[in-house]
């Protein structure tokens, strides 16, 4: 997946450019976070690859191919996104999972999507289990169960790239680390594209983009070793231990990874 001197601007603001010049590439099968400051694009990028928008010059490519020659249609039904804010509509929790997905998924296949997601105990915790009427927006649901509900319907989908915009920026503690549990497990083998806010987020991306606004300063860095668990081998003590508090602002750290130190 690629984007090549891109020339951005939303189309209530013409006159704001986001992105002028920018390129960039994320390999297949692989799983990628883009940080930055606020404001600097990373979930405009997820509207581009969704095709929410189009660029005012430039392309962008799937498979070698300008996402424009896709049918629209065909093009989302190869992705899923996870974002901050889940959208679940005022359906059963079943029909929210299955929403999108083929029309011959059995209750099998959405209990192992729900458990994939850590969802299903929670679920058949519920008096009415499946059937649960989620409310308008899911407001009967807590935001951990609604977006771990959104996971289970990106795994039923199956999708060739998946996208994570802030997927758990709004939880607390707790709910975070049962959804990026889940999140994690979808991700494995998977074209991912991970928007991060913290980096309780990024413990397992294979590579990391970053940039700010003012300036692109790509620094993309493979990380075999934060897999391994070798971190403290690699990286200087004061950022492994930075890296241990769930808190730590992902900006701050990335600002010292662009001084020249040695990684893995």
């Amino acid at each position: 997946m690629s984007s090549f001197m891109l020339i951005f601007a939303y189309p209530a603001r013409p006159n704001t450019i986001i992105f002028k010049g920018f390129s960039i590439y994320i390999e297949a099968g692989k799983s990628t976070a883009l940080v930055g400051q606020s404001g600097s694009g990373k979930s405009t990028i997820i509207g581009l690859i969704e095709r929410f928008y189009d660029p005012l010059r430039g392309v962008v490519k799937i498979d070698g191919r300008d996402i424009k020659s896709y049918h629209l249609r065909s093009l989302r039904k190869h992705i899923a996104l996870v974002s901050q804010e889940p959208t679940l509509f005022a359906g059963t929790i079943r029909q929210n999972i299955t929403y999108g997905a083929s029309e011959d998924i059995g209750e099998a296949e959405i209990i192992e999507a729900s458990k994939a997601a850590n969802a299903h105990d929670f679920i058949a915790g519920l008096k009415d289990g499946y059937d649960t009427f989620c409310g308008d927006r899911g407001l009967q649901l807590s935001g951990g169960q609604k977006q771990r509900v959104a996971i289970a319907r990106a795994i039923l989908k199956n999708p060739a790239i998946l996208l994570l915009d802030e997927a758990t920026s709004a939880l607390d503690t707790q709910s975070e680390k049962v959804v990026q549990d889940a999140l994690e497990r979808v991700m494995v083998g998977r074209t991912s594209v991970v928007v991060a806010h913290r980096l309780s987020t990024i413990r397992t991306v294979t590579q990391l983009l970053f940039w700010t606004r003012e300036k692109w300063l790509r620094k993309e860095l493979i990380l075999p070793c934060w897999l391994k668990g070798q971190m403290e081998h690699t990286i200087p003590l004061l950022i492994y231990r930075e890296l241990q508090q769930p808190t730590t602002q992902l900006t701050d750290v990335c600002l010292l990874f662009l001084r020249p130190l040695t990684f893995c």
